[in-house]
């Protein structure tokens, strides 16, 4: 059956009205259940049907919305309360959701298991903390490879930790037989949780991965477009689709008001229109969505440049950003463009860089020539340093006033020499950590300038300046 999609037209998505947007949350008990596969695989299947289909992810992660957004055909969202501010959940689910155009349902996948969040702090940025702020019933995947009634209890146990946290059904994910099924299915009605899908062990649909997660769809286009296909002939299959909806309709009218970019920053304060070229392409994928509406906001132009291809900067460049991605995989092709790596080294406009950006920054990344901004060396580990992070700016920059308090996450396997500059980007956990001069503010920290916006502005008046 297929569902026609509301009038759009009168909707009171961005307005001050209660908007009665159909909404859901993918979780699970642990990570590794399935929940992009489900989660990816419902928004294209919904997207199939004609609807329009907001998607959003708990967490910092980067790679899931990148098939989100392939999926539904409009960009994937970031709610993570630790980055944003709880505050700020709602806001971003209602902006993210009427932005190009109202959306008819909106989707959430989940992070880690449905209670997992910022150690020590009970369970704030979870899963269930996010389904809690944008009041979204949850539609619990879960692996049942060894075991049967057991699922039953495990849903059940993860439903009362919470009461405030509604399971509305059940995706049963690897499951090994009809039999198997059937005594699953027997289960759930006993505990009355109901079973929305069943997806046999065999018919799983691999994605390529890296030692950060997924390989991003950047990277892998046309292929992305295969799996993404894949996951929506599965799940379309497999999941009762006409349920999963019934069940996001369930979801309140959501009464935050939109958050709104225009509003974050101030209004624009610059009208000279500075250009801003912001790193892209395969070797940097890992972006919010809000950093180039921030930007645009504060009264820049934003031009994407990819350091892979493009020879140089956008014409009129007046600040650069480089977010996170994997240059490590592109090192030698990075290397092979001499011209963007000279230009950047002597640009004189102030430079923002993540992780990815602050290795393309250094001299030298595994001995292959970087851009040599930065007086540094990197190389990859096997250790994985990843976590939130709670950091003060340690000296005034284009991104921050000294003493300003962000909210980041780190999340890598390499290592610079020195490990921090004479003038460090940031303090936190008693250390001082990445590079600036005044103009570059470089370092690991991944951070959501929806949760601080006065970054956009500053950047935007530095580059006009």
């Amino acid at each position: 059956m297929v569902t026609p999609p509301p009038d759009r037209s009168a909707s009171s998505a961005r307005s001050g009205a209660p908007w009665a947007l159909p909404r859901l949350v993918v979780a699970a008990p642990a990570s590794g259940h399935g929940k992009t596969t489900v989660a990816t695989g419902l928004l294209a299947a919904l997207r199939r049907r004609g609807l329009a289909v907001s998607p959003h992810k708990v967490g910092p992660d980067y790679i899931d919305p990148g098939y989100h957004a392939l999926a539904a055909g409009r960009p994937g969202r970031n709610l993570d309360p630790w980055l944003v501010g709880e505050e700020r959940v709602a806001p971003l689910l209602r902006h993210g959701a009427s932005t190009p155009v109202p959306a008819d349902v909106a989707l959430i996948e989940g992070v880690m298991g449905l209670h997992d969040g910022v150690v020590g702090r009970r369970g704030y940025a979870s899963t269930a903390h996010v389904a809690r702020l944008v009041e979204a019933p949850v539609l619990l995947v879960l692996d049942t490879t060894a075991q049967g009634r057991s699922a039953a209890a495990t849903a059940l146990g993860l439903a009362a930790f919470d009461p405030r946290v509604r399971i509305g059904g059940v995706v049963l994910n690897r499951v090994g037989s009809p039999r198997h099924e059937r005594l699953l299915r027997d289960a759930f009605a006993e505990v009355e949780v109901p079973v929305l899908g069943a997806l046999a062990r065999t018919a799983e649909v691999a994605a390529p991965s890296r030692h950060l997660g997924l390989v991003p769809v950047a990277e892998r286009a046309p292929q992305s477009v295969t799996v993404v296909d894949a996951l929506a002939d599965l799940v379309g299959s497999t999941v009762d689709v006409d349920a999963v909806l019934d069940l996001a309709r369930t979801a309140p009218p959501l009464t935050a008001p939109a958050w709104d970019p225009v509003e974050a920053v101030g209004g624009p304060t610059v009208t000279t229109g500075p250009v801003v070229a912001v790193a892209g392409g395969p070797a940097f994928t890992f972006a919010y969505a809000e950093t180039a509406e921030l930007l645009t906001a504060a009264g820049a132009r934003v031009v994407t440049v990819d350091p892979l291809h493009d020879p140089a900067l956008p014409a009129g460049t007046r600040a650069v950003v480089i977010g996170g991605g994997f240059p490590e995989a592109y090192a030698e092709q990075l290397a092979a463009n001499p011209g963007l790596r000279a230009e950047l080294a002597a640009f004189p406009g102030p430079v923002v860089a993540e992780c990815a950006g602050l290795l393309y920054l250094g001299r030298s990344l595994d001995g292959v020539p970087m851009s040599g901004r930065l007086d540094l060396t990197a190389r990859m580990t096997g250790a994985l340093t990843l976590g939130y992070r709670a950091a003060v700016a340690a000296a005034d920059s284009p991104l921050a006033r000294a003493g300003d308090a962000v909210r980041g996450h780190e999340f890598h396997r390499t290592v610079t020499d020195p490990g921090h500059g004479q003038r460090p980007a940031w303090h936190w956990d008693g250390g001082a950590h990445g590079f600036g001069d005044g103009l570059v503010h470089a370092s690991y920290l991944h951070t959501h300038w929806a949760g601080h916006p006065d970054a956009a502005r500053r950047l935007v008046e530095a580059a006009a300046r």
